[in-house]
């Protein structure tokens, strides 16, 4: 036999030197839960590890996470100042625009601070966008993403993450961010955000479950996961509209989606590996039937392996603390 794919393998040095796939620290970003408490430090039942941490915990944790290389940051804002259009999500003094401000003093360049823009935390709903006549109005939603991404970027932010999904909000959020002085200021878009049950963790983490107004779940603005196609074409139209960032959400059963959108798209592609498949890897974890640091690299191997270039998962700060990678 001439062709030995064997002789590629034979030493952990051969197989690092020949490997396709390779995970670095600057590929990772870590998600924060923060809350209007600035001393309040409560760890998520539903993630462990994770807690709703105001802005004085939140600080040391990022102070420390930047030692172990973490350089990157996405905020949630988790609050009870509810709204029927989520208004609470513009203001100066909520949550994650108080926490964007106070990272944004500390860290100055040395940290990207990524904000989450949808309404779901911040409505009495639940629902990702403006109730009217029993429906989500996508039209009249798009103002208040607006509104919300411009006090973000007011506040510090370095890049904006809409995930509402309604249909033109990238466009929308790039005109107000424009022509109020935030040319500089990215936009990563929830490009394909799928109706998936992969997200119930983090629902109650972000007390963001739709409630009894309204559609029933998020299914007519959130993508049907029997679709692919569609996935490109969201993509496509969030870049046509002026995202700097595409990301497909969940990550790991969507390995074909993420190939997908980077085989079409022309710009850097971020995948979220989300809460339900953080608590299927702590379960095996704990079931003793994985080492994390095993099954961690290798997820990770996989979604950077179908195409993506970030990685945001909730196992990031672990990761390089522990020194998986």
């Amino acid at each position: 036999m001439s062709d030995r794919p064997r002789r590629l393998r034979r030493t952990a040095a051969m197989r690092d030197l020949c490997a396709e796939t390779r995970l670095h620290p600057s590929s990772l970003i870590q998600p924060h839960f923060v809350v209007p408490d600035d001393k309040a430090d409560h760890p998520i039942d539903a993630l462990p590890g994770i807690s709703h941490m105001g802005v004085e915990p939140l600080l040391k944790r990022v102070e420390t996470d930047l030692e172990y290389g973490v350089r990157s940051v996405l905020l949630f804002g988790v609050t009870d100042d509810k709204h029927p259009e989520g208004r609470s999500g513009e203001h100066a003094t909520a949550p994650a625009q108080r926490a964007t401000e106070a990272l944004k003093k500390r860290f100055g360049e040395d940290l990207t601070v990524m904000t989450d823009v949808c309404l779901c935390t911040y409505t009495d709903h639940g629902h990702c966008g403006v109730i009217k006549a029993g429906k989500v109005d996508n039209e009249l939603t798009l103002p208040r993403l607006a509104a919300q991404a411009r006090s973000l970027a007011e506040a510090g932010a370095d890049v904006i993450a809409p995930s509402d999904m309604m249909d033109g909000r990238v466009r929308a959020i790039r005109c107000e961010l424009d022509e109020h002085g935030f040319g500089d200021v990215a936009i990563m878009a929830y490009a394909a955000k799928y109706a998936s049950s992969f997200y119930g963790p983090f629902r109650e983490a972000a007390d963001s479950a739709p409630k009894e107004v309204g559609p029933k779940d998020r299914k007519t603005y959130q993508m049907d996961y029997r679709n692919s196609l569609e996935a490109v074409r969201e993509a496509m139209l969030d870049a046509e509209e002026g995202a700097d960032i595409l990301m497909v959400k969940p990550a790991m059963p969507y390995l074909d989606i993420i190939a997908h959108v980077k085989a079409n798209a022309d710009r850097p592609l971020a995948a979220y590996l989300v809460s339900g498949e953080y608590a299927m890897v702590n379960l095996l974890v704990r079931e003793g039937l994985a080492k994390e640091a095993d099954i961690v690299r290798e997820h990770f191997t996989a979604v950077r392996r179908a195409g993506a270039d970030i990685l945001i998962t909730y196992h990031a700060r672990k990761a390089l603390q522990e020194g998986w990678l």
